[in-house]
């Protein structure tokens, strides 16, 4: 694991996200990020021009006045261009935002303000519509939300009940992420149904951590992605609400009236996207009937 050293902003690596607290950034990306190319290898003037860097120095300089020696920030402590190092970093994920003693939100296009409780700008943050954002909103123990001239509005603790509004997902697991193993498949599907990835198979990769699944990443596999998470699911659980998804007319991704959209052809029983589960957000287990419910996945499909 790769950080920020928060005095000197030198990257410094460790074998494992316990051998130093650290805080760790969650923000949504914009133009001109400070990669991990840039931090290392351009001179500190080169990565000090780009606009990504201004988040990066205040999340590290806010770590610091916490007592945290270091910080992590995707954008320049994973080397994108090592895909084995993508794959352990995207499978690691949500264990380091666990880890994480901080998590600071940094909300880009959330203006300057009194803080408000509940706050009516909140929900139009674009952080809440992202993908890999909410593995960030629920693993870490201690998350403050900041706007974007870094005046702080307040904990995930203070505000469980606000975001759980926003975004559906349980108060119970907003203040501690360890009950995510209790809950339905499906409803923590439908937490992800209105949330969006730039690459199709990220919004099959964001999930790994919610539902402690590994998964190699392949891209350019596009919609298998998040066929394969269905199924690395179905090796660690017997839970049915994982069919409990409901169709979307072919066309439902285009900008075709819905008059004119047509049903579709039979196409199996593992769902398209996340956005399928969207119905799911009160959906319970029946413990009674799950006892001996076995299904298993085979070279013709899923046995039930």
């Amino acid at each position: 694991m790769r950080l920020i050293n928060t005095t000197t902003l030198e990257l410094e690596e460790f074998a494992s996200p316990d051998a130093h607290p650290y805080a760790i950034l969650s923000h949504t990306w914009e133009e001109e990020e400070v990669t991990f190319q840039i931090w290392s290898h351009a001179d500190r003037e080169v990565r000090q021009r780009r606009k990504g860097f201004a988040k990066i120095a205040r999340a590290c300089k806010i770590a610091r006045e916490k007592g945290l020696q270091y910080a992590w920030v995707d954008a320049c402590c994973i080397n994108k261009e090592s895909s084995a190092e993508l794959t352990e970093a995207i499978n690691s994920m949500f264990t380091w935002y666990q880890k994480a003693t901080a998590c600071l939100v940094y909300l880009s296009d959330f203006p300057p303000h009194t803080p408000e409780f509940p706050d009516p700008l909140l929900p139009h943050c674009r952080w809440f519509t992202r993908g890999w954002t909410l593995q960030e909103l629920i693993g870490p123990t201690s998350l403050t939300f900041y706007d974007r001239d870094w005046n702080d509005h307040g904990s995930k603790r203070l505000r469980s009940f606000e975001i759980s509004t926003i975004t559906g997902i349980d108060v119970a697991v907003l203040e501690a992420s360890s009950l995510l193993k209790s809950i339905p498949v499906g409803r923590k599907m439908s937490w992800a149904a209105g949330r969006q990835t730039t690459r199709e198979e990220d919004i099959a990769y964001c999930l790994l951590g919610i539902f402690d699944v590994n998964m190699s990443l392949i891209y350019g596999e596009g919609s298998k992605a998040f066929a394969r998470l269905q199924e690395e699911i179905m090796k660690k659980t017997n839970d049915m609400t994982l069919f409990a998804w409901t169709s979307q007319p072919e066309e439902a991704s285009t900008s075709l009236p819905k008059a004119q959209q047509t049903g579709q052809t039979y196409r199996g029983i593992l769902a398209r996207s996340p956005a399928e589960f969207a119905t799911c957000r009160r959906v319970i287990m029946d413990h009674s009937l799950q006892l001996n419910m076995e299904f298993t996945v085979t070279n013709s499909g899923v046995r039930i």
